[in-house]
């Protein structure tokens, strides 16, 4: 198992730091996640015009900020001047590594110009064990992973979750002509690459997270976390399936359910 998975029970994951009245993705959010508890934290990267790597999930400031524009035309010093709610700073991904040295970070890569710094930024706190990569790109994965190399952890991109699905829905076996190459296209039997499936209940309509789903991973030794999971009927749900993870923008709502089963296990960060 990969030190970023170690942790009894269920993870409980602070979706861009949770929703307790903070700006997402900001200091003031991810504290408020620790206070609560949280030791693993989920955030999104994005590199400024001249490489800094700052922890924002959006591509452009306008939706979130008090400024305009996008993040990957600008210098940090235009970006570092946005207050996200019109109150809080965009924090570099390097100062939240640092501010909490007891948390894991969960990190959706949005672009391909983030990938170099934040490897370079793991590298420097030599965050190795308390980072998971994972983003919607099959590409910018593959990057990642060579840039970075076996050491870090990454979930699965969006053709191994679909080959992982198709494989639970077949028990492995893909039959006729028309299956077999569709699981080539999705990448045949080749050896998954990532340590986990981040994945939501449903995409686009089609169900993604069942019994049959989680089963196949945990026969490949790959946990599933669900994203973005905020009513307790739903969470139970999961947890009854057997899902390893679970991220909430109600972090209060997920500690609550995982307290009434006897599994919360808040961490020191």
């Amino acid at each position: 198992m990969h030190p970023f998975l170690d942790h009894p029970g269920p993870l409980a994951f602070a979706h861009r730091g949770g929703d307790l009245g903070h700006p997402e993705n900001s200091l003031a959010a991810f504290e408020a996640a620790v206070a609560l508890g949280y030791r693993y934290l989920e955030t999104d990267v994005h590199a400024t015009a001249d490489g800094v790597l700052v922890a924002f999930h959006d591509t452009r400031l306008d939706r979130v900020t008090d400024r305009a524009g996008a993040v990957a035309e600008l210098p940090w010093e235009t970006v570092r001047r946005a207050r996200i709610g019109g109150t809080e700073p965009v924090p570099l991904l390097e100062d939240l590594l640092g501010a909490f040295p007891g948390a894991r970070f969960n990190i959706d890569v949005k672009a391909a110009p983030a990938i170099g710094p934040l490897v370079e930024a793991i590298r420097r706190t030599d965050a190795w064990d308390r980072v998971c990569v994972g983003g919607f790109s099959d590409s910018r994965l593959a990057a990642v992973r060579a840039a970075a190399g076996p050491r870090l952890a990454t979930s699965l991109g969006p053709r191994e979750v679909a080959r992982l699905r198709l494989s639970s829905l077949t028990g492995g076996l893909v039959g006729g002509r028309r299956g077999a190459l569709l699981g080539g296209l999705l990448g045949g039997g080749a050896p998954y690459a990532g340590i986990c499936a981040q994945v939501p209940e449903r995409h686009k309509g089609v169900r993604v997270v069942d019994r049959a789903f989680v089963r196949a991973a945990h026969r490949l030794g790959l946990q599933v976390h669900v994203w973005t999971v905020d009513d307790p009927t739903r969470i139970r749900a999961l947890l009854d399936l057997g899902v390893d993870g679970i991220m909430a923008d109600r972090i209060d709502v997920l500690r609550d359910v995982l307290g009434e089963r006897g599994c919360w296990a808040a961490g020191s960060a």
